[in-house]
């Protein structure tokens, strides 16, 4: 079993995927990332797919006109 690869984060929440990470997900500068979340909370990083684009852009303006209400705004500012 390989060792855990490890990164900080900045003050800005803010992390750099380290060089093995990239290097095993073939990642360049300017690629997106996708990361998936399972119900135990346990969270898989992969390189994205033209569709996982598409379905975010297409589900963008959704969900900002749903979190726009002022109670949003304070639970989530700091995010």
């Amino acid at each position: 079993m390989e060792p855990v690869i490890a990164s900080k984060l900045t003050t800005k929440c803010q992390t750099t995927i380290p060089e093995k990470i990239r290097g095993i997900l073939d990642l360049h500068p300017g690629d997106s990332v996708a990361f998936e979340v399972t119900p135990d909370k346990k969270v898989f990083l992969r390189k994205a797919t033209p569709i996982d684009v598409e379905f975010a852009r297409a589900l963008e303006g959704t969900l900002a006109s749903e979190w726009l209400s002022e109670n949003d705004e304070e639970a989530y500012h700091g995010l």
